[in-house]
């Protein structure tokens, strides 16, 4: 059997990069993956390319309306979730001097408000089951200070201290809370940032970047029975970069 056989899981920000290699080895050890995102054409190519068992939802997750939506379908037609990834998240490179409400006020709505919905509607209804494991996506960001980068720092440290507060309010009714600390990733939103890889690559002490494939088993061993002791706490995937 598969370390998530007959499991349900829900990988926001699912259309590539983390997100789809999280689904796409989820898939392999025998989930059902639903992928949302508001990138609907890579998303549908995603869970297309991915096989029946992965199928692609529209899903700002923004909105109080669609979370509830996208949590109530998945329990109408499976009965239950059991694992929630918390994936989808922007990065903007700014220090707080140059954030314009505009730019602080999306950083939040996406990486901090998206998280919080998720732990509310999905971790409603792992409680009323009785079991289920929320992996929330953070950042080495959210482990230590970032120049330059003020508002996504500030919404990764907000992930970090939402999913303690998650992991001791479900504790005692079967649902684990715990968050994931990439460092740097070779993902299309690192390459679209346009800084100086090369550099960045000098500043991990393992010398190179990680694949998505790397933070993905993290993700994996959390979603499983495997973790079933681990809750309230950080997971570290980033060369050492803030050993």
């Amino acid at each position: 059997m598969g370390r998530l056989e007959n499991k349900v899981a829900l990988i926001t920000g699912g259309a590539r990069g983390q997100g789809a290699s999280e689904a796409e080895r989820f898939a392999a050890e025998g989930a059902t993956v639903y992928i949302t995102d508001v990138l609907d054409d890579v998303g549908r190519a995603t869970a297309e390319r991915l096989g029946d068992a992965v199928t692609f939802l529209h899903h700002d997750v923004t909105s109080e309306d669609e979370w509830i939506g996208v949590a109530t379908g998945i329990v109408e037609e499976h009965g239950r979730i059991d694992v929630l990834v918390n994936n989808a998240g922007i990065f903007q490179t700014k220090p707080a001097s140059e954030t314009t409400m505009e730019d602080w006020n999306r950083m939040v709505a996406i990486n901090q408000t998206g998280v919080f919905l998720g732990i509310r509607e999905v971790g409603t209804r792992m409680r009323d089951h009785g079991a289920g494991s929320i992996i929330n996506i953070s950042s080495i960001a959210g482990l230590t200070g970032v120049a330059g980068a003020h508002a996504y720092a500030a919404t990764k440290w907000a992930v970090r201290g939402m999913s303690k507060s998650a992991a001791k309010e479900f504790a005692a009714e079967g649902v684990r809370v715990n968050s994931v600390h990439p460092g740097i990733i070779e993902t299309d939103m690192l390459f679209e940032f346009g800084g100086n890889i090369a550099r960045v690559k000098e500043s991990i002490p393992m010398g190179r970047t990680a694949s998505p494939d790397e933070v993905a088993n993290l993700v994996l061993f959390l979603a499983s029975d495997e973790s079933s002791y681990c809750t309230g706490h950080e997971f570290v995937v980033d060369g050492a970069m803030v050993a």
